[in-house]
């Protein structure tokens, strides 16, 4: 099956660019949020491609007065991996690694955002990681902060983008749990666990990154902090695996209540974490029931979802991923703002969980 994509030097196995290895779960995905300094008028946006389910889905949210607002998307893909359309929802890469944009309009909601990045995007280590004898995941990301500009319309109020907002996109690829579940047992005494935080992080002149996955004892299998001055390119960060984030959860939930990242090296910095607003990342597509990444909804299909941000239940499974918006300060006297995304299904000893 011979695509668009095949008349660019982008091939990576002697298979035309609609196969990607074998691996049903393989993916590609777009993910983009935005907010203002104060971290009012979130939004964030996804596109994803799942070639060997033959699906394309999208999403697209907006938070404005204790609502978050959903968009989602769901199409065949046709094998066409060049086309970043899905209904109503459209990305436009306008200078790869550097500026993006993403249009909306469907369901009373539009949308005209531009995205241009602070500095060249980071690698984050590959993630491999395996449940008993199976490959949970096995992906590469690039992260970029940025700022954005345009605006959003809900029900014909439209809201133009304040001066300085920003957020993250990124761009990740490779294996993870798409599409149906597999229904196959993991084998005797395998319990699936996971614990996902993540903080990318605008500062007034620099960009502060840290993530880590850990096991059920608290040991990180996948941890990295980067610090990116404005305008560095690929070779102009700080990294190092010398980090640690302490953050207590908000009682009765999996949501975390503010907290403290400390990274080490030659200059040590800490971070500390206020939270502003909840954003739900189902809206999004990740955990949710109906619209989790690559479920087959055939030929087009298109929904809005309003969701009431105090009155969902956070003992819900599908309302456990969040990311916080918050303010953020540093023992360097600096003032920001920045994400704090947290997901834990299972077990987590430091935190009292199992």
């Amino acid at each position: 099956m011979l695509t668009n994509g095949d008349d660019f030097p982008l091939h990576q196995t002697p298979e035309p660019i609609a196969y990607s290895g074998t691996d049903r779960n393989f993916y590609d995905r777009y993910f983009f949020n935005g907010y203002a300094a104060d971290g009012t008028d979130f939004f964030a946006a996804a596109f994803g491609i799942y070639p060997h389910l033959n699906v394309a889905d999208a999403h697209f949210c907006f938070i404005k007065d204790g609502v978050q607002h959903s968009l989602h998307a769901s199409r065949e893909l046709n094998m066409e991996r060049l086309d970043l359309t899905c209904g109503p929802i459209a990305i436009r890469v306008e200078e790869p690694l550097k500026r993006l944009s993403i249009s909306v309009e469907g369901e009373g909601i539009k949308a005209e955002i531009t995205f241009t990045g602070r500095a060249f995007p980071i690698e984050e280590p590959r993630f491999i990681h395996r449940i008993g004898p199976r490959t949970f995941m096995d992906y590469t990301r690039l992260t970029q902060n940025g700022h954005y500009t345009g605006w959003v319309e809900i029900d014909g109020k439209r809201t133009e983008l304040k001066p300085g907002t920003a957020g993250t996109r990124d761009r990740s690829w490779g294996v993870r749990p798409v599409g149906t579940s597999d229904a196959q047992p993991h084998g005797h005494g395998v319990v699936p666990q996971f614990f996902w935080q993540w903080t990318p992080i605008n500062l007034p002149t620099r960009s502060v990154f840290f993530h880590i996955n850990a096991d059920a004892n608290g040991a990180p299998w996948n941890t990295r902090a980067v610090i990116a001055p404005d305008g560095a390119g690929h070779d102009g960060f700080f990294e190092t695996p010398s980090a640690r984030l302490d953050a207590p959860l908000q009682p009765g939930t999996l949501w975390p209540a503010g907290g403290e990242l400390v990274i080490g090296g030659h200059e040590p910095l800490t971070v500390t974490f206020e939270p502003l607003v909840r954003f739900q990342m189902r809206g999004l597509g990740y955990t949710s029931p109906k619209w989790g990444h690559g479920l087959y909804h055939g030929p087009l299909e298109v929904e809005r979802e309003d969701i009431v941000l105090a009155e969902i239940d956070p003992k819900r499974m599908d309302n456990f991923h969040v990311q916080i918006v918050s303010r953020v300060t540093t023992s360097a006297g600096e003032v920001g703002t920045g994400v704090f995304e947290q997901l834990i299904f299972g077990a987590y000893k430091p935190l009292g969980l199992g």
